[in-house]
């Protein structure tokens, strides 16, 4: 009986996925309707009309070569020339479905105060190396108001080839520019990175002395945590001496020992 019953729960299990699959199948008229909608696309303008698009990334998961195709459409209507909505629709999608193919059309709206944040959001998740080069490039042609986000995601990103670009806006006069520099240093956590926070660390004036402080801690930790034990162990020395906040005394112990307790 018992097998019976789970037999039938099988069954039916089949019959509603095999059903729910049925009602996510693209709609190719309505996804190029929605296509057409986008060229007009506006604030105030019905959101559900954009649906089936989202609809078809979603049918889509798994299925590379139809998630490219749509990437394709999104990119090529971004490069059509879109109302700042629509863009920041486009770049939503991208955030998700986005590739290397991507990449140029965000990095062209990286300038714009508009649209950076959203085109950066989208650069940061597309995990290859012509999005950071697009990222680095950036960097000088932006206002320093939109420099922290780009650095910070240059952060997040994690090359070590962003330490050299990086380093020097330590002693930006912009306070918040040299504070996203020292986070991002950080996050990239490596010897190089260690290296630049320690030398400004000897000239960084009383502004950024906690900022760097605290950048320097976060990087011994990344490199512990890479296996970089040494570099980690030499950089918490320097964190525990004289002229350190209280605070990044008794991290740096912390991290001391935690590295002693490693193999």
């Amino acid at each position: 009986m018992i097998s019976n019953d789970m037999t039938k729960m099988t069954l039916a299990g089949a019959a509603t996925l095999s059903a729910t699959l049925a009602a996510v199948e693209i709609d190719s008229a309505a996804v190029d309707k929605a296509f057409v909608t986008l060229k007009t696309y506006d604030w105030g303008a019905d959101r559900n009309a954009l649906n089936p698009i989202d609809e078809a990334i979603n049918a889509s998961h798994g299925d590379t070569a139809a998630l490219r195709a749509l990437e394709k459409r999104l990119v090529d209507a971004l490069e059509s020339g879109l109302s700042r909505s629509a863009q920041d629709y486009v770049c939503r999608r991208l955030r998700v479905v986005g590739t290397v193919q991507s990449v140029s059309a965000l990095a062209a709206l990286l300038p714009n105060e508009e649209t950076s944040h959203i085109a950066r959001y989208a650069l940061e998740r597309i995990r290859n190396q012509r999005a950071t080069t697009a990222l680095r490039q950036a960097l000088p042609k932006i206002s320093n108001k939109l420099k922290p986000g780009l650095i910070g995601a240059l952060g997040v990103r994690r090359v070590k080839r962003s330490v050299n670009v990086i380093s020097p806006l330590l002693g930006d006069s912009d306070i918040n520019v040299a504070r996203a520099a020292a986070h991002a240093l950080g996050l990239i956590g490596t010897p190089a990175a260690a290296a630049a926070l320690s030398e400004y660390a000897k000239k960084a004036p009383a502004a950024m002395k906690i900022s760097v402080a605290d950048a320097s801690l976060l990087c011994a930790e990344q490199m512990l945590a890479d296996g970089e034990k040494a570099q980690a162990i030499a950089l918490y020395t320097e964190l525990k001496g004289e002229g350190q906040p209280q605070h990044v005394k008794v991290a740096a112990m912390k991290g001391m020992l935690t590295a002693a307790a490693q193999k």
